[in-house]
């Protein structure tokens, strides 16, 4: 598998691989917001960010902070994460749009990642579009993954053709 050509950053950038390995969690301040169906589903300015080495971030929303009737959690559906523990699916409903799997979450997250329980972290290709602060978010490529893409984060990324050996 050939190396990754790693992009410098640029003034007021991070580069994905200076981001750690296991992942680091950290707050947001910025306002973060969802919308599917043409509604604002979640947004928050209290939000985590988890970081991990050639990942864009992927944010969770405060359970307060996501309206509740428009997610559903799904019986079935289940991953696992070797860092975070084993993740529940929801999808979202608006009216008669259904965004299968838009989100996802952890009920019982392991203990460095405890202040994300029950937060949600939205995949911004199974949604309208997502937004940091004021700024519209590409999506992670590649189906599996949710990181946020924004101006201030440079790659490559994990999840474009020919990354799974990274």
């Amino acid at each position: 598998m050939p190396k990754p050509k790693i992009i410098s950053p640029r003034a007021g950038q991070e580069s994905v691989w200076d981001y750690p390995r296991p992942p680091a969690l950290e707050s947001v301040t910025k306002t973060l917001t969802v919308v599917a169906g043409g509604e604002i589903i979640a947004q928050t300015n209290q939000g985590f960010r988890v970081l991990e080495t050639s990942h864009p971030p992927v944010y969770y929303f405060p359970p307060q902070d996501v309206k509740k009737e428009f997610v559903r959690i799904k019986s079935v559906g289940r991953s696992f994460c070797e860092w975070k523990g084993a993740a529940f699916y929801v999808d979202v409903i608006v009216g008669d749009a259904e965004f299968a799997n838009a989100a996802w979450g952890y009920a019982d997250p392991s203990p460095r990642f405890r202040p994300i329980r029950e937060y949600l972290a939205f995949y911004a290709s199974r949604v309208d579009t997502c937004f940091v602060d004021e700024e519209e978010v590409i999506p992670q490529p590649g189906d599996f993954y949710g990181g946020w893409i924004t101006d201030d984060i440079v790659g490559p990324f994990k999840g474009e053709p020919g990354t799974w050996g990274w």
